[in-house]
């Protein structure tokens, strides 16, 4: 070790639900985490609202208060908590180095990534001041909240028409918004979306505007074909094209599916370098919930302590022995 480096038995990158969760069973298995935050401590669910779907909250709770619980936790057990984002990292030999915020370097012995993914947008002013207030970009969090009511959604891959039908069993009318004049789903899926009643698509469409004050009113939309402007009223505009997870800062040593997600063993955390983990958004493209993420964030804390205790018995079986 450089003189100045700090070493770390088990370094936690990211703390949502899987960040915060790993670090709850590393604590607990005495191996001394450490978790850096990152830009947004607590993650995509810092910026949701209500959070009805997670076990062990029978009320509710809305999503920041749930990361400070998760938070709270992960020090009560004796995680070392520190504010601060990884900005490089080298995985070419153990101990592992990763630097934090440009100007510290550290050496761990294992490495847990729980960086995340965040969600695309549109990019357009309203999405993003009527986020959490009617404007999501997860069907399946939020949808129960509109029971009964209209709502849209914008994209075309097979996720846009999961959650457009989704939508549909709890909402009166679904305005689903495709940007060309087809969609990128599979035919099996856009065949569902078409045969479904009450979902409604507009081809060659754009959205121009969230409509609302201090909650989703409705949207403008703009056919690019006639120019014709439209607006739609409703109650919630889901957002469904797609999530960029963060994984560019590991792209060098770690395998990348076709999307960018970190690649897994299956039915572990483990990534193509063995003592580096993965868990969570960054690695999960298809459920992407709180739920799953803290799931995954406890086997990623169990793969490490295994991880770690082979590295210990491999080292005590090597100690010369005293005559």
């Amino acid at each position: 070790m450089s003189e100045g480096t700090e070493r770390i038995h088990c370094l936690i990158i990211g703390s949502g639900p899987a960040g915060y969760t790993a670090a709850i069973y590393a604590a607990r298995a005495g191996l001394k985490p450490v978790l850096y935050s990152g830009l947004q401590p607590g993650g995509q669910l810092t910026i949701t609202t209500d959070v009805e779907n997670y076990p062990g909250y029978p009320e509710g709770i809305m999503g920041p208060q749930m990361m400070k619980d998760f938070e709270a936790q992960a020090r009560r057990m004796g995680t070392d908590l520190r504010w601060g984002m990884a900005s490089k990292v080298d995985f070419s030999q153990r101990p592992f180095k990763v630097e934090v915020d440009e100007e510290k370097w550290i050496e761990a012995d294992s490495v847990i990534i729980a960086t995340g993914a965040s969600a695309k947008w549109l990019g357009i002013e309203s999405e993003q001041r009527l986020n959490g207030y009617g404007v999501s970009a997860c069907a399946v969090c939020d949808g129960f909240f509109f029971k009964d009511k209209e709502v849209a959604i914008v994209g075309a891959g097979d996720t846009a028409c999961e959650e457009a039908l989704y939508l549909a069993k709890l909402c009166t009318k679904v305005h689903m918004i495709v940007r060309r004049d087809e969609m990128r789903a599979s035919k099996v899926m856009q065949d569902r979306v078409l045969k479904t009643s009450n979902i409604q698509v507009y081809w060659n469409s754009e959205t121009l505007e969230v409509l609302g004050d201090k909650k989703v009113e409705g949207v403008k939309i703009k056919d690019n074909q006639s120019g014709e402007e439209t607006t739609i009223p409703l109650s919630a505009f889901f957002v469904a094209i797609g999530h960029q997870p963060n994984s560019g800062l590991f792209k060098d040593y770690i395998t990348l599916d076709e999307q960018e997600y970190i690649v897994t063993i299956p039915g572990t955390s483990r990534t193509n370098i063995e003592g580096v983990f993965a868990c969570g958004d960054v690695q999960d493209k298809i459920y992407r919930q709180a739920v799953t993420a803290a799931g995954s964030g406890c086997m990623a804390a169990l793969d490490a302590e295994r991880y770690l205790g082979a590295l210990e018995h491999q080292a005590a079986l090597q100690e010369p022995t005293v005559a």
